[in-house]
C-alpha cells in the first residue's frame, strides 16, 4: 500500500475546518481509511436522509461520493483544500436500508490537473452496491 500524504484523522480534521456549516459533521461523515489511492468513508444514518419508503436519499449519497474523492485527493496530493469536483456521475442501483452508508473510493488516475476516481456506495452490512460513482477533482495549480 502506497502511504498517505494525509491521514485519515488530518482528513476529519480539515472536513471539519472547511465545512463548519455541516452541524456534527464530524459525526455524520467520516473518513474510516485513507491511503494515496483508496478512501474508506462512512455517512452515519440519521433520518434527516431518509425519503419516502424509508430509503437513504440520492443527495446523502452523492454527498458520500463527493467527499469520498475530495478524501482520496489529500491521501495522493495531501490537504488541497482548493481541489474542486469537476464532473461526477452516479448510478443508483439499489434501495440502501436505512444504515450508515459506506463508500469505497479508487483513484483511477492522477495527472498534473485532474485526478479521476470510481466510488461503490454500500449499506452498512450488506455486500450489494447501493450506488456507483465516477468522477474527476480539478487539482489547483501552484
Amino acid at each position: 500500500m502506497t502511504t498517505p500524504k494525509v491521514t485519515a484523522d488530518e482528513a476529519n480534521k480539515l472536513f471539519r475546518e472547511l465545512f463548519p456549516q455541516i452541524a456534527d459533521f464530524d459525526q455524520a461523515i467520516v473518513v474510516e481509511d485513507l491511503s494515496a489511492k483508496h478512501a474508506r468513508v462512512r455517512m452515519g444514518y440519521s433520518d434527516m436522509h431518509l425519503r419516502p419508503g424509508g430509503t437513504m436519499s440520492g443527495p446523502a449519497m452523492f454527498t458520500l461520493a463527493d467527499v469520498s474523492m475530495y478524501a482520496v485527493v489529500f491521501g495522493a496530493l495531501g490537504l488541497t483544500a482548493m481541489a474542486v469536483t469537476a464532473n461526477m456521475n452516479i448510478n443508483f442501483l439499489r434501495k440502501p436500508a436505512p444504515a450508515d452508508l459506506i463508500s469505497d473510493c479508487k483513484l483511477l488516475k492522477l495527472g498534473k490537473r485532474l485526478a479521476v476516481s470510481e466510488v461503490t456506495i454500500y449499506s452498512d452490512g450488506d455486500d450489494m452496491p447501493v450506488a456507483h460513482a465516477t468522477g474527476s477533482y480539478a487539482i489547483p495549480q501552484s
